[in-house]
């Protein structure tokens, strides 16, 4: 068993490489791995009244785990291949119900939180050089080292999350490793099309042209709200993307400006004709040929060697019910990333942020009914814009992979109900890489 389990760290930490005629090293295949357990606690906390979809306000324990395998390997000229089985198991705090802004970005509104294996990514990269300029990308998580042209054209096709291309920032992205919250690792107002897993089925582009990118996606939706399996006749649902991002120099110092659109259509209810109807049930009033716009803007900037700030703002038209992420029709975030080489620890990062999301009037108006989303629903509602200021410390200890963090969450108006709350939420993560 000591030697299968030397030969596999071995395999995770060799990579086959070759000299290419640039003198760059590129490599033919990779293999990496993630693994990160988060622990969760959330004290009791004052409600007048709870309903089906509610937060519980009693005491709540909860953990989570993910394990990722990350292959690589190139196929024919510019053509890379990856594949990521995925195995993930726990819950959420009330089982990711009760908030927009759920606390736990490597949760999901699972039923059965029993580990499952499932392929997360399967998906095929093709590139076409636009130019003879070279830069070099390094080995990564689905990045295989090697000569990148600085103006390309790029193809993906398959399955993968739209998180990897789209509303990307510099501090504020991954739960497994900056801030937990669902609101602060992509835009809460941009329901983005995935199963309750996070990933879909999709043909996305990107031109890559100096300090400019230009993206664009057509991907499909889940068969229902929240649902597992995606729906591939795109004649009856389907989900349109498209983002520009321009990256800067301000005062010399590294920045990004993104903006967002996306356009969904699909077998959506409607909150106003559930609420005419008297049913306040969304589900009943579902049809072919609904639709959600929204946009978002997204921006990083640096602003010392050591001190990055971010920001995030987006707008959904808060119509149809909300069908792949979390029920936020307006989201708004803003905050600030330090490492740690002022006190010798350049390794850590300290980050603060704060999340304020809300909803449109029709949804508002059918959650006071007693209506229910996929997520939320109180029974009725005393509205205010839900709001989140997350503090979280990551620590590396040694140059190895592994880092550990304390998070500390304060959520104001869980649900939008002034209500109940406030709620506060302490959790420990720890994160290896391979």
């Amino acid at each position: 068993m000591r030697f299968l389990l030397s030969i596999l760290f071995a395999l995770l930490c060799t990579t086959c490489t070759y000299a290419a005629a640039d003198s760059i090293a590129v490599q033919k295949w990779n293999l990496h791995f993630q693994g990160t357990y988060i622990y969760q606690y959330q004290p009791a906390f004052s409600s007048k009244y709870s309903g089906p979809n509610s937060l519980g306000n009693a005491l709540d324990k909860e953990n989570s785990v993910t394990g990722t395998l990350f292959f690589g390997t190139r196929l024919w000229k510019n053509a890379e291949l990856y594949i990521n089985p995925e195995i993930a198991g726990g819950s959420g705090l009330s089982g990711a119900f009760g908030m927009a802004a759920s606390t736990n970005g490597e949760t999901f509104r699972v039923g059965d939180p029993s580990p499952t294996l499932y392929l997360a990514r399967g998906y095929l990269k093709q590139t076409f050089p636009l130019s003879k300029e070279l830069g070099k990308t390094d080995d990564g998580q689905n990045q295989l080292q090697g000569a990148e042209p600085a103006k390309y054209l790029r193809f993906y096709l398959g399955k993968f999350s739209l998180g990897d291309l789209f509303d990307n920032n510099q501090y504020s992205k991954d739960p497994r490793s900056q801030f937990m919250n669902w609101c602060l690792m992509s835009n809460g107002a941009w329901d983005y099309a995935a199963n309750l897993r996070g990933y879909t089925l999709s043909f996305a582009s990107v031109l890559q042209w100096n300090n400019m990118s230009y993206k664009l996606a057509l991907a499909a939706l889940p068969q229902v709200a929240n649902g597992e399996d995606l729906n591939t006749n795109l004649g009856q649902e389907y989900s349109l993307n498209a983002e520009v991002v321009r990256a800067y120099k301000l005062n010399n110092k590294d920045g990004h400006l993104r903006i967002l659109g996306y356009y969904n259509n699909g077998d959506m209810g409607n909150y106003a004709q559930a609420i005419s109807d008297g049913s306040y049930s969304v589900i009943s009033t579902r049809q072919y040929g609904r639709t959600k716009i929204g946009f978002g803007i997204n921006a990083d900037q640096q602003l010392t060697e050591t001190l990055g700030l971010f920001a995030r703002a987006g707008w959904n038209d808060g119509k149809n019910e909300t069908w792949c992420f979390t029920e936020a029709d307006e989201s708004i975030s803003a905050g600030l990333s330090l490492n740690g080489k002022n006190w010798k620890r350049v390794n850590d990062v300290v980050g603060l942020a704060v999340v304020v999301n809300g909803l449109s009037q029709s949804h508002r108006d059918y959650l006071q009914g007693g209506g229910l989303g996929f997520q939320l629903g109180d029974g009725t509602l005393n509205y205010a814009n839900e709001t989140v200021t997350e503090l979280y410390y990551s620590c590396k200890p040694t140059a190895n992979g592994i880092w550990f963090t304390a998070d500390y969450q304060l959520v104001l108006n869980p649900g939008y109900n002034s209500d109940r709350g406030p709620v506060n939420v302490f959790s420990f993560r720890v994160h290896v890489e391979l």
